[in-house]
Parts: C-alpha cells; sequence; structure tokens
C-alpha cells in the first residue's frame, strides 16, 4: 500500500479482501438504482412540500435547525435537479438481510477504498469494482458532471468551457482524510484529468471564476466540507456565489435536505405512502421498507389525545409520549438516537446512544437531550438491528503474526453517477470486534476492499 495512506494507519490490515458471495454482491450491485431513485424522490417530496403539493411539515422538519440563508440558497430554481453524484450507503450484514443504517453523499474512504483496491489487486485478488474502480468512477462522474453543468455564466469566460480542473477541497474540520484526497488526484492526474486536493484557503476568487496558484481556472470543485461547518470554511461564500453564477460545477450540491437522517423517518410514515409508491415504484418502495429500520423523528411537541406515533410501540403498546421509553427495561429499549444532520455529531459515529448498551438513566438522559436540541439539531429514533457474526484476520505487527477475529462487518459501497448510470466503483469492509456495538473505523476494526469470493484466488 502507498506510502502515506498505510504509514500509521489506525487500523488494522487485513492479509486478505473481504470476501462476498455472488448473492450478496448481486444485492448491493442492484441496490444503486434503487438508491439513486430515492434521492431524486426525496428532492422531489422537499420542493414539493416547500410548494403544498405535499405535507408541508416535510420540509418544515428538513429545514429544522438550518440557517435560513443556506436554505434559500439551496432551494434556487437553478439547483432544483441537482443531486449528489456518489451515493454510499452504510450496509449492516444482518442475519436476515442487509440494512441501511445510513447514506452519505459526503463520504470519507473513497481514496482509501481506491488505494486498497490497488493493493490487493497487484496481489492478485478480485477487488469488486476492479483495481481502478474508484478512481475511474469518481473521473467519470466529474466529466459528466461538468458536461452537464447548470446555470450558463453572465459573462464569457477567460478559459474555455471544455477544459476540466478539478479541485478536492478539503475543509480543516476534514483534515483526517486529506492524505486519501491527495491520493485520489494525483491518481485522476495519471489517468488523464487535471486534479488537485487543496483548503479552502487555496481557491483564489475573482469576478472572472474560480482559480488555483499559478492562474489556473477551477471547472470542477468536489466539495469534501460539510454544510453545518459553513461559517468556518473559508471563502465558502465566493465558492457558492461562482456555483450561483454558473462559474464552476460543484457537487454534492448544497442542500441540506439530502443529507438528513431523519429522510428515513419520512420513508416509513404512512402518511407519505402514496408518493414513495408513486415516485418509486413497487419493488424500489419495498426494498427501502425492508432495508431502511423503521426510523421516527424525535418532535418534542405533544402527539394530539387521540394520536399516536405511527409504528412505535413499548412493550407491544402504542406509543403516543417519548417520555415512555425512557422507562423501559434493557430488553424494550433496542433503539439508537442518532443526530439526524448538519452538525458536527453526525457522522463518524459521533453522538450515537444505542439504548440496551446504557444504563437506564443514561438512556433516559440521552432520550430527553435529543428531544431538547429539536430546535437546533433534531434526532432521530432508529430501530436497533444486530449485525451477524462474520470471520476475519489481521496483521499483528507486534506479534508478526495472522490473528484471526469474529467480529460483525459495516459494508460500504460506493455508487458514481455519471448522466443517470450508476456505477459501483468498490466495497469497503468495515469489520469491528463482537463486544462493539457501533461499527466504524476504530483502532480495533479490520478495513479492506471487499472482492468476490468465488473468483478468490488459490493460496
Amino acid at each position: 500500500m502507498e506510502a502515506g495512506l498505510h504509514d500509521g494507519a489506525t487500523w488494522r490490515i487485513s492479509p486478505t479482501p473481504f470476501l462476498l458471495t455472488s448473492a450478496d454482491l448481486s444485492a448491493i450491485q442492484s441496490l444503486g438504482p434503487h438508491l439513486l431513485r430515492f434521492t431524486r424522490a426525496l428532492n422531489r417530496l422537499y420542493y414539493e412540500s416547500v410548494r403544498g403539493a405535499q405535507p408541508t411539515w416535510v420540509a418544515d422538519y428538513l429545514d429544522q435547525g438550518k440557517p435560513s440563508d443556506l436554505i434559500a440558497y439551496a432551494r434556487m430554481n437553478r439547483f432544483h435537479a441537482a443531486l449528489p453524484d456518489i451515493i454510499r450507503p452504510d450496509l449492516i450484514l444482518t442475519e436476515d438481510g442487509f440494512m441501511i443504517s445510513e447514506l452519505d453523499s459526503v463520504p470519507g474512504g473513497i481514496g482509501l477504498t481506491g488505494c486498497m483496491g490497488q493493493a490487493y489487486a497487484d496481489l492478485g485478488w478480485p477487488i469488486i469494482g476492479g483495481r481502478d474502480g474508484m478512481v475511474s468512477g469518481f473521473a467519470g462522474m466529474i466529466r459528466s458532471l461538468t458536461s452537464q453543468r447548470e446555470g450558463a455564466p453572465q459573462t464569457p469566460l477567460p478559459y474555455p468551457l471544455t477544459s476540466l480542473n478539478l479541485a478536492i477541497v478539503v475543509s480543516e474540520e476534514s483534515k483526517d482524510y486529506r492524505p486519501e484526497m491527495l491520493w485520489l488526484a494525483a491518481r485522476l492526474r495519471e489517468a488523464g484529468l487535471p486534479a488537485q486536493t487543496v483548503s479552502p484557503d487555496d481557491v483564489v476568487f475573482t469576478e472572472e471564476g474560480l482559480f488555483l496558484a499559478g492562474s489556473t481556472p477551477i471547472t470542477a470543485l468536489y466539495r469534501f466540507f460539510e454544510l453545518f461547518d459553513l461559517k468556518n470554511i473559508p471563502k465558502s461564500e465566493l465558492i457558492m456565489y461562482a456555483a450561483k453564477k454558473g462559474r464552476v460545477a460543484l457537487t454534492p450540491p448544497m442542500k441540506p435536505w439530502l443529507e438528513e437522517k431523519m429522510a428515513f423517518a419520512l420513508v416509513h410514515h404512512p402518511a407519505l405512502e402514496p408518493f414513495w409508491s408513486h415516485e418509486l415504484g413497487t419493488d424500489t418502495y419495498e426494498l427501502l421498507h425492508r432495508w431502511m429500520p423503521k426510523t421516527w423523528i424525535l418532535d418534542p411537541r405533544p402527539v394530539p389525545p387521540h394520536a399516536i406515533i405511527p409504528g412505535l410501540t413499548a412493550d407491544g403498546r402504542s406509543v403516543s409520549d417519548w417520555k415512555v421509553l425512557a422507562g423501559l427495561g434493557q430488553k424494550g429499549r433496542r433503539f439508537v438516537i442518532k443526530p439526524s444532520g448538519f452538525s458536527e455529531l453526525a457522522w463518524g459515529s459521533r453522538g450515537v446512544s444505542v439504548g440496551h448498551d446504557l444504563p437506564q438513566t443514561e438512556w433516559a438522559a440521552a432520550l430527553e437531550a435529543a428531544l431538547a436540541s429539536f430546535p437546533r439539531v433534531p434526532h432521530i429514533l432508529q430501530e436497533f438491528r444486530k449485525g451477524r457474526h462474520v470471520a476475519v484476520s489481521y496483521h499483528d505487527p507486534a506479534k508478526d503474526d495472522i490473528v484471526p477475529m469474529p467480529g460483525r462487518v459495516r459494508l460500504s459501497p460506493y455508487y458514481f453517477i455519471a448522466n443517470d448510470h450508476v456505477e459501483l466503483g468498490g466495497v469497503l469492509a468495515t469489520v469491528c470486534p463482537l463486544d462493539k456495538k457501533l461499527i466504524h473505523g476504530m483502532r480495533e476494526a479490520v478495513m479492506a476492499p471487499c472482492a468476490l469470493a468465488e473468483t478468490a484466488p488459490e493460496r
């Protein structure tokens, strides 16, 4: 593995990729188009809610806690059809199949998965997506983005629109991901796509557009910073202005409603079933209902006496008051509380509380805090689904030996969107020991790209 990504790695290295069955791979490959359909439908639901064609509470929820100037910017007509060009779900492999724990449209791990994929492929492993799947998928996405950019410049540009120069802008808050994005930019250049990974300070703004040092025009900008952090991003307003004027193709779009975990609650809300059924079609709607865990928005406002919280039960009884959940026994509180989005706690398993893993008093306090934060950072309640046991091995540098480890796995497939076509660039597996309730890139985790078990080379 290339120096700079492996050096000082804070996870365990496996001697082999994580092997998937052909059935699991087929399910993952078919998921991409379903998720693109869902993202497009969610975008439409938001706009229709804004204009009153769908329940207005949908947009009210999705806008909760967001600054009004960002909402106004994101609602501009020129961005109406803009969607994330990379979709990465986190899939938990359970005894009953896959479960989507969340969707990420500003995902880390792109360069990491690409780098490890190349390393294992060079050892003869048939990596899913191919040796260069992550790089080629990203490059195809950027080329498609610039060919379809929305909004025409108001004045002639000093460089041809056919030129393509990509800036991957990584914020200080996301600096831990800078090495993998530097790796990605280098591989893109080798593939013939001019690209640089830079900080926001490196972006130069003029009335003619955005530039890098040496007067290199930026025609495409990949946003690797979170919307909640905009106030801390130097020149973010200038980047937004350039995108508004059509002087740069920007992805992912600055649409906070597409980065909310509460979207899962909307999929399960019975009042929205006619919309989802119509927009998604039967196959996609039923798949999302199976794969997305039941989710509720923790809204502290009182439920009317004649109503209940749809689909939520405690000890077999319908619930009309969130406080009922605070007194549940350990077996009854198999729920997870998460910040929905637009918060520094909404990624990397930060701010997550697992009900049955906490003492009752701590669970009650977590529930109370989540309800109290609703005006600023809405939280969701999600049913907990346990991952099934898998077996991996890792290299122990202290013993210089290969050590077996049972664990549970999170699979993160990367889908790149180009000209409405969904391409699976690769799949990253994160396996955590069995005593860990949350699966993420911790020191004890084994991280590896995925390969198809049936075509693994003989050793």
